[in-house]
């Protein structure tokens, strides 16, 4: 079903049109909400609300974008405020743990589920340093590099220029390789 009729369809309010989208679309949704967030069950949450946010506003959709820019937008930005909310809450959790009560949470491990099993030391530096990266790289070099857009489109799901696009990703590959080079010389055998 091509993008125009199905955008149709749900604008009208049919049901089967918006469970055939979230088929469609759902492992995109999460992947990239993973590669940002890169926590599976937060990934799981932050998908549902993409979905819903989807379905109660489609009918602003105008075409002045792909549907598939439309719906990168919504779940780059649903996952920047994620990170925002747990920012702040463990910020709070910090401040409170000061005053005795001690319910600050560590990020766990993280290691993308699409990985080799041979391959998940390195994946986890990889996400590591990804997480020390500031959002703007961040996202765009997961979109680039894990998601694998194009610039162009990852300059407008970021609403950015092509130029600046292509500095953020150039940025951070340099600042990965800065992160990332004490755990390659450490692990050469």
């Amino acid at each position: 079903m091509n993008q125009p009729e199905i955008i149709v369809q749900l604008q009208q309010g049919d049901e089967q049109a918006f469970k055939k989208l979230v088929d469609e679309w759902q492992n995109m949704v999460y992947n990239t909400a993973l590669g940002i967030v890169q926590n599976e069950n937060d990934a799981d949450d932050i998908t549902q609300e993409v979905f819903i946010q989807v379905y109660k506003s489609v009918s602003s959709f105008k075409g002045n974008s792909t549907f598939s820019t439309w719906l990168y937008r919504i779940t780059v930005n649903k996952s920047l405020d994620y990170l925002k909310r747990i920012k702040t809450k463990n910020r709070f959790a910090f401040i409170q743990s000061l005053f005795g009560s001690n319910h600050y949470n560590h990020p766990a491990e993280f290691v993308h589920p699409g990985v080799l099993l041979e391959n998940k030391e390195r994946a986890t530096a990889l996400f590591k340093a990804l997480q020390q990266l500031p959002n703007n790289q961040r996202i765009a070099f997961t979109l680039h590099k894990l998601e694998a857009q194009k610039y162009e489109d990852v300059a407008e799901i970021m609403n950015i220029s092509l130029p600046a696009t292509e500095s953020l990703i150039a940025r951070a590959k340099n600042n990965l390789r800065k992160k990332l080079r004490d755990y390659y010389l450490q692990n050469i055998v």
